[in-house]
């Protein structure tokens, strides 16, 4: 059984002591500013050159039409592009080098998987796959050069001490490995070094980032930010409890977008990149009654560390130019990541309808054979970010005693429920029209089960019986996931069964990974075939 769930904050060796037990997440609300929001966004980068804007012209302000470049995505992009690059450059060197020798193939396949393994780790651990690096082509250019000669030489040293036959073909085949590898990286690179530098210029690189504190600590932080964080940061505004007339003066240049209770639907609605917490780590009173408003959201979250006194490990904190942050809650899935995971959900989900064409129409013939009605059952439900949706399902339930809104829980032998409706409930098929759902965007194959939006426990509202049961939603939802595959699926007439069902939510949530999600795909059939707990 998972532990320490909700509200947990660890930032490496340093936590905000007993944030664990005082965290009070809050409810989406509706937000009485919303008017106020629309106010063009600047960028920090570009604050120093306000007095020659126009009046009508905010500085900083996003050139026309141009759409922002996320950042992970394109780390990723280039991290795909090496992990490409090493293998096919090696194939192509041994073809062009095995003219007059063949080499077998656990050779070849082992170099090019061993080479590509520590190429890789070498770029990481020169900090190459980071927006900065990336600007740098004479930097990646170098670390391109170490990583492939020491990648090389490795593999070479080890094909030798292991017996290698043909000491000609390996020094011909790791010399164009060599040559060309690094010339095709060192092509792409500079590539990937203009667009950055252009995209940084016209602010497409900027993350969306809101300031949390109004006082002399965040007025230092964005005043370093301007000198040395150029283009990283399109400042949205700042929230405060206090009115414009308690702030400094100096804090007039920034939107003052509302207190913080605004701040869980602002980053909602405006889709915020990056949150920073810019109060003074001794008021942790009012740091706790921030954080706690913020952990819910699919937001990252940092707190300014300028001016501390806490001195910790510099890998501890994250920079942005040169100012350091305290890390608390990241997005438990980045960009890159959701990009990988929305790739392997449309063509897993694509293939499973095709294959399991004929179950569905035999499903659907028979639920329109059971009873009068329609054969599609659609539920609004909880999606990502609080976002609702409409769910797909096959109909089990009479028609005339389908409940949309979900009011009355289905229960054992619950009597709206057709005698076909409860063989294709216990056995899961009348979910198979939610990969539907997953090619819409909707929908992962693996994450938290969307509830309804009016889902009760024991009569109770779900957000009413668990402490920060909107984290849940920090992620696209699932068809199967965590908790269903270990047991807590079915009828909700408890506490505890929606307690430990957004208890296994979360530590999901927390460990996602991709082998996780395989895991939890293969677990399914059984816990379908097994489980006691769906009728």
């Amino acid at each position: 059984m998972p532990t320490g769930i909700v509200g947990g904050v660890n930032i490496s060796s340093w936590s905000i002591m007993g944030l664990a037990d005082r965290l009070t997440p809050q409810n989406p609300t509706s937000c009485s500013r919303r008017e106020s929001w629309s106010y063009p966004a600047f960028h920090v980068a570009d604050l120093s050159a306000a007095s020659r804007c126009p009046a009508h012209e905010p500085p900083g302000a996003q050139a026309p039409g141009a759409e922002r470049i996320s950042q992970p995505m394109l780390v990723g992009a280039l991290h795909l592009f090496d992990a490409l690059n090493f293998p096919a450059s090696g194939l192509l060197a041994y073809l062009s080098a095995s003219r007059t020798a063949s080499l077998d193939g656990v050779w070849l396949w082992t170099g090019l998987v061993m080479t590509t393994g520590i190429g890789l780790a070498v770029l990481q651990a020169r900090y190459c796959y980071t927006i900065r690096a990336m600007g740098s082509f004479g930097r990646q250019a170098i670390s391109l050069a170490l990583a492939f000669g020491l990648a090389l030489a490795l593999w070479s040293a080890a094909a030798i001490q292991a017996g290698f036959s043909e000491p000609e073909l390996l020094r011909g085949w790791t010399a164009l490995w060599f040559a060309g590898g690094w010339m095709t990286g060192c092509g792409a690179r500079a590539v990937f070094a203009g667009a950055v530098t252009l995209w940084t210029r016209q602010g497409r690189l900027a993350r969306r980032t809101v300031v949390v504190g109004g006082g002399a600590h965040a007025l230092e932080t964005i005043r370093r930010l301007e000198k040395s964080g150029k283009g990283a940061l399109q400042i949205l505004g700042v929230f405060d409890d206090r009115n414009r007339a308690r702030l400094p003066s100096d804090i007039g240049r920034y939107r003052l977008l509302g207190a913080f209770d605004d701040l869980d639907a602002f980053c909602r609605d405006e889709k915020v990149d990056l949150l920073i917490v810019a109060i003074p780590l001794s008021a942790e009173a009012r740091l706790l009654q921030i954080l706690g408003k913020l952990w819910t959201l699919p937001v990252d979250v940092r707190i300014s560390a300028l001016g501390t006194k806490l001195t910790l490990r510099d890998r501890v904190y994250h920079h942005i130019g040169d100012v350091p942050f305290l890390p608390v809650f990241d997005k438990p899935i980045s960009d890159w990541g959701n990009a990988l995971k929305a790739m392997f959900d449309a063509v897993v989900a694509l293939a499973l309808i095709i294959a399991l064409s004929p179950l569905l129409a035999l499903v659907a013939l028979g639920v329109k054979l059971s009873s009068p009605g329609p054969v599609i059952f659609r539920q609004i439900r909880y999606g990502f970010n609080n976002e609702r949706f409409e769910v797909f399902k096959f109909r089990s339930m009479y028609a005339d005693r389908c409940d949309p809104t979900a009011e009355r829980l289905v229960t054992r032998h619950d009597p709206r429920v057709t005698p076909f409706g409860a063989f294709i409930r216990r056995a899961s098929l009348d979910e198979l029209p939610q990969l539907f759902n997953v090619l819409r965007g909707d929908l992962s194959l693996v994450g938290p089960r969307p509830h309804a939006i009016r889902g009760k426990a024991a009569g109770r509202a779900y957000e009413q019986v668990v402490d920060g049961y909107f984290a849940r939603h920090r992620v696209r939802p699932g068809i199967t996931g965590w908790a269903q595959v270990n047991g807590w699926r079915g009828e909700t007439d408890t506490f505890e069964k929606i307690e430990q069902r957004v208890a296994y939510d979360l530590q999901y949530i927390e460990n996602w990974s991709v082998w996780l999600d395989l895991k939890i795909l293969v677990m399914t059939p059984f816990a379908v075939l097994f489980g006691k707990n769906a009728f």
